[in-house]
């Protein structure tokens, strides 16, 4: 069972790693110049509604697990893969950070001064400095959303040689992060680490538990003596 799942896993590795390739390269070609152009200024203002708002909820969710994760990892495993042609712990949460990076710029947000994608989820392996890229990339992210409207949301951008939107564009950057940090949790559970939020819901339904036993004893009526026998 165990020698299955990781195949499985080897090969799910392996595919996205190919397909978020090919997406890059195409970013890079769409648009030529969008790393070279400066930084925006984000509004100040958080939206409240409309599609950036949904996205930064579920951003907000898919950080938190991540940055959980990635803390709850020994620094020792980060070298760890499944097998060959898969990418370690370090290089799939590098991978995520580099899409955060590099792929808003499709939507007018250029990745930070100095970045370059070719390259990067190999780049580093100590656990903080892979934290902090992990960080960076999504505070990039909230960038990219605070620089568009949600006018901007049917605003037609090409994608990979199809048409899209901006609010697709950030559909993609969903459902990308949400297939690594499935990636990232099989990874975990492989090498024993329970995910962080998981150990969190179990210690909370212990205690749970634990209460209600507490609370039916509390409930039970008290023991009647028993009457002395008769000689």
């Amino acid at each position: 069972m165990e020698r299955h799942l990781l195949t499985c896993i080897v090969l799910l590795s392996a595919s996205l790693c190919m397909g978020t390739e090919a997406f890059a390269q195409e970013a890079k070609a769409q648009t030529p110049a969008a790393t070279a152009a400066p930084a925006q200024t984000a509004p100040a203002q958080t939206p409240a509604s409309g599609f950036r708002a949904e996205f930064l909820k579920e951003l907000d969710i898919t950080e938190r697990y991540y940055m959980s994760l990635a803390e709850s990892i020994p620094a020792e495993k980060y070298s760890w893969r499944p097998g060959e042609g898969a990418r370690s712990f370090s290089e799939v949460f590098l991978h995520v950070s580099g899409v955060g990076l590099e792929f808003p710029a499709l939507v007018g947000t250029p990745a930070p001064a100095g970045f370059k994608y070719e390259g990067f989820e190999t780049s580093m392996t100590a656990k903080a400095d892979v934290v902090k890229a992990l960080k960076q990339s999504f505070t990039h992210i909230r960038q990219a959303v605070a620089n568009v409207s949600d006018a901007d949301g049917d605003k037609a951008i090409k994608w990979f040689g199809r048409p899209n939107t901006v609010r697709g564009f950030f559909l993609f950057m969903t459902r990308h992060m949400a297939e690594h940090l499935g990636q990232s949790i099989a990874y975990a559970r492989i090498n024993g680490i329970v995910p962080p939020w998981t150990e969190e819901q179990q210690r909370r339904r212990q205690q749970q538990q634990q209460q209600q036993q507490q609370q039916q004893q509390q409930q039970k009526p008290p023991a009647q003596p028993t009457p002395n026998a008769k000689p």
